[in-house]
């Protein structure tokens, strides 16, 4: 159903703390957005608080480092203005090898797009052996697409019996993912 999950809305409250993006993604992110055309720092904060729907936008403590970072590691060089005052980046080889490190890294995971999925389909898993991560990001995406699908029908018409049953699914995988996560809790305490 989709060529690309990173398109999906993504829950205002998955987006509220650095926490919850997974680590690395911001480094990805400003890599990608620096291969399509040079960019100053607010213009990269800009962009990916508008490719979030105004969900999340990294803070200047989070981007003027890494760009600095990138820098300093010849990942990406100044690029001419003809502004005053404002210090656009490109990549440079090195980081258009770092971009292609990191898509690789992505595509193992089973990333297909170029933007964010939520933390429970994405490289948070990324502890699990490979094999692992990929079947459960699979499993995943078809949970998410049986969704979706759903969700679609019900906009074109309202059926309040499909509806009650998906509420009814829903909360019990809710339950029996909480019931999981208390078990697991309670093991760690234990040992």
């Amino acid at each position: 159903m989709f060529d690309e999950i990173d398109s999906i809305p993504i829950p205002r409250y998955w987006m509220r703390h650095m926490a919850s993006v997974p680590k690395g993604f911001l480094r990805y992110r400003v890599l990608e957005l620096l291969n399509e055309r040079p960019l100053s720092g607010s213009e990269i904060m800009q962009e990916i608080e508008k490719q979030t729907n105004s969900l999340w936008k990294p803070s200047p403590g989070s981007i003027y480092p890494l760009l600095a970072w990138l820098q300093d590691n010849e990942c990406i060089r100044e690029s001419p203005s003809e502004e005053s005052g404002i210090k656009r980046y490109t990549l440079t080889d090195k980081g258009k090898q770092l971009l292609e490190e990191q898509r690789r890294i992505r595509a193992q995971l089973g990333g297909k797009g170029k933007f964010f999925t939520p933390p429970f389909f994405s490289v948070m898993w990324c502890n699990l052996p490979l094999e692992k991560a990929v079947e459960l990001r699979k499993a995943s995406i078809r949970l998410l697409e049986a969704f979706t699908s759903i969700g679609i029908s019900l906009e074109g018409k309202f059926s309040e019996q499909v509806f009650e049953e998906t509420l009814k699914v829903i909360n019990e995988a809710a339950s029996k993912f909480e019931e999981i996560n208390k078990r697991w809790r309670e093991v760690k305490h234990n040992e």
